[in-house]
């Protein structure tokens, strides 16, 4: 498969990674989407571990109600207020309040090595080693709750 601007744009809007690391990725692969991916993927990993030790100063938090029975609320810390006012980390902090709400993990060790609800082929675990390299930050899950009716 050929390397295009379409291709590196599809795999840009699928993984939110830079355009120059999308590109490299692809060039690797061979032009193959999926194998770029998880090229991808796996570099999301180790920038992850890279970033382990620097000190988290900022976050967010993420709401989900389901039907008003169920809630949950995830902070979803960062280095910098820059990336915490990013609509995109707002986002994965809403989606962590969802994954909360639906799975009532019984601790934070065990959200992050369940898959995620809405791709099983992913943990919680590697949504953050993705946002670490999509945002350029450490990332991690400060806490979290979950309110229920019961």
């Amino acid at each position: 498969m050929a390397l295009t601007t379409d291709s590196i744009k599809e795999l840009r809007d699928r993984t939110g990674v830079s355009v120059m690391q999308c590109r490299k990725a692809l060039e690797e692969a061979g032009g193959d989407l999926e194998a770029a991916a998880v090229l991808l993927r796996e570099r999301a990993g180790a920038s992850a571990l890279k970033k382990a030790g620097r000190e988290l100063g900022a976050g967010v938090v993420g709401s989900y109600t389901h039907d008003g029975g169920i809630g949950a609320m995830a902070l979803l810390s960062c280095e910098t207020d820059f990336v915490a006012k990013n609509p995109d980390f707002g986002a994965l902090a809403r989606e962590l309040a969802m994954q909360v709400a639906a799975m009532d993990p019984e601790s934070t060790d065990a959200l992050l090595t369940e898959p995620f609800i809405k791709d099983g082929s992913r943990t919680v675990q590697d949504l953050l080693n993705e946002a670490t390299q999509k945002f350029g930050e450490r990332v991690e899950i400060g806490s979290y709750a979950r309110l229920a009716v019961r």
